[in-house]
Formats: C-alpha cells, sequence, structure tokens
C-alpha cells in the first residue's frame, strides 16, 4: 500500500504544481517528446532528442535559469544552439541543425529540438516569465 500512496502522492505534487505554472515543458525520455503545456493545456507534442548512449539527460524539474537565442556551445566547437533555455547548468533545450536524428537519442545531454519549435518554446518561456515556466524530464 505504501508505494502506491508515495505513487499517488508524486501525481497529486506534480500535478498540483505544473497547474500553477504559466509553461510546462515535460519531456519524456523513454519517448523521445516533449508536451508543451500553456495554462494546463497541452498545446505542443514534438520530437525531441535526449542524451546518446554514454552521456546523461538529467532527470527532475527545474525552473528555467537563462534564455540564449543565439547561444554557441562553449563545450562542443562553438555549435549552434538557437532559442536555448538553461534548466540545469550546462543543460538546455534547444534547437538543433540536425533535426533528422530528432526522435532518437543523439545529444550530448541537452534536449534538442527542431528550430521552429524551440523558437515557439523560447518566446513561450519569455512572454510567461522564467519563473512561471517549469521543465520537467521523465525516464
Amino acid at each position: 500500500m505504501r508505494p502506491f500512496l508515495a505513487a499517488l502522492a508524486a501525481l497529486l505534487l506534480f500535478t498540483t504544481s505544473a497547474l500553477a505554472d504559466r509553461v510546462v515543458a515535460r519531456v519524456s525520455i523513454a519517448e523521445q517528446k516533449m508536451y508543451v503545456y500553456r495554462h494546463g493545456t497541452l498545446v505542443h507534442e514534438w520530437p525531441v532528442s535526449t542524451a546518446r548512449p554514454g552521456k546523461i539527460t538529467p532527470t527532475g524539474q527545474w525552473r528555467p535559469q537563462l534564455l540564449s537565442k543565439y547561444h554557441r556551445s562553449s563545450r562542443y566547437n562553438n555549435a549552434p544552439m538557437p532559442f536555448a533555455i538553461f534548466y540545469s547548468g550546462h543543460y538546455a533545450i534547444h534547437g538543433t541543425d540536425q533535426v533528422s536524428r530528432l526522435g532518437r537519442p543523439a545529444s550530448a545531454g541537452c534536449v534538442r529540438l527542431d528550430p521552429a519549435n524551440a523558437s515557439v518554446l523560447f518566446d513561450m518561456v519569455r512572454e510567461e516569465g522564467m519563473d512561471q515556466t517549469r521543465v520537467i524530464v521523465l525516464r
């Protein structure tokens, strides 16, 4: 009974906190998809790429820490990371020029999106505010 109650409590906490946020970007590593909610309503479902074998995309919940529209990676040979939403240290949601790899693990740990979708999410976060946005990454 205790595992059931713990799972129910976690679900209620997720649901309650997610509804309080204006924008929620929920990433499913297993599905390689992002679900974007605005004011509690699902508005977008997009393919993503998370960490390839040997790398990790951390799981958990965060508020965005930094928005960088024209970011370039200081770790990976100045690689373009357009519409970057940094949520945990050097981990970010951002556009990629490797669109053909979306839908399967391919990144060094970030969550990659089609640049057009990354632009939409970036604008939503900027409009609603980082303090009203939650990034959730699940296995």
